[in-house]
C-alpha cells in the first residue's frame, strides 16, 4: 500500500517542445557570370608614337622642329655635328685602299712564286674587314640625320641643341597620324579577360564636351604590367579633329560572360562571423529543412553581393535573412525563396 501511494503521488514530467522553425529566405547561389557594364579611366594616345634615337654618340647640332609641328614622311628633323663621324668615314676609306693595294701586292708576289697562300688569304680577309668597317662609318653618318618615318606630329623633345647625345637616347617622338588614336584603359585581369577584340565601347572624353564616341576594343593586352598588375586594353577611336595625345577620357565597356568555373556571388545579408577572406553562411539541405554552418573563403565586395570564391556549388540554397537566430542543424521555414 505504501509503495502504491508513493506512486500515485509521483508527477509525470512531459517531453520538451520541439524548437519551433525559423521562417527565413534563402537564395540560389549562381556564378558570376552575367553580362556587366564597366566604366573604366584611361588616356588618349596616337596608335604609334615613335622615339627616335641617334645610332652614335654625338653633339646635335641642330633640332628643326618643335613640340606640336605638323612633319612629312622623310622630312629632315634633326642631324649631328658630322665632323667627328665625317673623319671616321674617310679614315675607313683610306683603310680599304691601303688594304686593296695589300692584296695585289701579294697576289702579284703569289704569281712570283715568292710568298704563300696564306699570306694572300691574310691580306684578303684584311681587306674585307677594311670594307665592312668603311660600310659601317658610312651608315653612321647617315643615321647622323634624323628624318620623320611617316607624316605626324612631334609630341616631345627631350633633345636640344649643342647636347651630346648617347645612342639609342630619345631627341624627338613622332606620333604618326595616318595610324589614329587610341583609348589605352588599364583592366584588371579578371575583366580582362572578358574582353575580345572588336567589342564596342561607348567613350566620353570631356575635352570634347558632353557627347560621346563610339570606338571599337583594337587590342588586349597579352601581359599584365609588371607594377599595378593591371592589362593594357585600347579602343580603336573614330577620326576627330580635335582628338589630341595626353587627353583624359573612361571608357564603357559591356562584358560578356565569364568562363566556366568562375567565383560565385551572393548576398552580403548570407555572410556573418567574416574575417580577411573568410566567413561562414547557412546552407540549407531541402529535403530536411535544416541548415548547416559552413565556411566559405570570400572575394571582393560589389554592388550585387560578396564574391565567393571557394566553400561553395553552384545551385546551392544559402540563408540571406536572420542568420542571427540561426543555429547548426536548426530546422527553418522557408519565408520566400528567389533565384540569384
Amino acid at each position: 500500500m505504501a509503495a502504491t501511494l508513493a506512486a500515485c503521488g509521483e508527477t509525470k514530467t512531459p517531453p520538451p517542445a520541439p524548437a519551433p522553425a525559423v521562417p527565413v529566405r534563402v537564395v540560389s547561389v549562381a556564378p558570376v557570370s552575367g553580362v556587366t557594364e564597366l566604366d573604366v579611366a584611361g588616356t588618349v594616345r596616337l596608335k604609334r608614337e615613335t622615339p627616335l634615337a641617334f645610332n652614335t654618340p654625338g653633339r646635335i647640332a641642330a633640332i628643326l622642329v618643335r613640340e606640336g609641328d605638323r612633319v612629312q614622311a622623310g622630312q629632315l628633323l634633326a642631324r649631328l655635328d658630322t665632323t667627328a663621324l665625317g673623319a671616321n668615314q674617310y679614315a675607313a676609306a683610306a683603310d680599304v685602299v691601303r688594304a686593296r693595294a695589300d692584296v695585289k701586292r701579294a697576289e702579284d708576289l703569289f704569281a712570283k712564286g715568292w710568298v704563300t697562300a696564306p699570306r694572300v688569304e691574310q691580306a684578303r680577309a684584311t681587306m674585307a674587314a677594311a670594307q665592312a668597317r668603311a660600310r659601317a662609318a658610312g651608315f653612321d653618318v647617315t643615321l647622323a640625320s634624323l628624318r620623320a618615318p611617316a607624316s605626324g606630329v612631334v609630341l616631345a623633345r627631350p633633345g636640344e641643341p649643342g647636347q651630346i647625345a648617347q645612342p639609342g637616347q630619345a631627341i624627338l617622338t613622332i606620333g604618326e597620324m595616318n595610324q589614329g588614336f587610341v583609348l589605352r584603359l588599364p583592366l584588371a585581369d579578371r575583366d580582362a579577360a572578358r574582353v575580345r577584340q572588336g567589342m564596342p565601347a561607348t567613350v566620353r572624353i570631356p575635352a570634347l564636351g558632353a557627347g560621346t564616341l563610339q570606338g571599337q576594343i583594337s587590342e588586349v593586352g597579352a601581359r599584365g604590367d609588371d607594377g599595378t598588375g593591371t592589362f593594357r586594353v585600347e579602343v580603336k577611336l573614330p577620326a576627330n579633329g580635335r582628338l589630341a595625345s595626353g587627353q583624359i577620357g573612361s571608357a564603357r565597356l559591356v562584358l560578356g560572360p565569364t568562363e566556366p568555373g568562375a567565383p560565385i556571388s551572393v548576398p552580403t545579408t548570407a555572410v556573418f562571423s567574416a574575417r580577411a577572406d573568410e566567413g561562414f553562411v547557412y546552407v540549407l539541405e531541402p529535403v530536411t529543412r535544416r541548415v548547416r554552418q559552413r565556411q566559405v573563403a570570400l572575394g571582393a565586395v560589389g554592388p550585387q553581393g560578396v564574391v565567393v570564391t571557394g566553400g561553395l556549388r553552384p545551385g546551392e540554397q544559402v540563408v540571406t535573412t536572420g542568420v542571427d537566430r540561426l543555429r547548426d542543424g536548426q530546422v527553418i521555414e522557408l519565408a520566400q525563396a528567389t533565384a540569384k
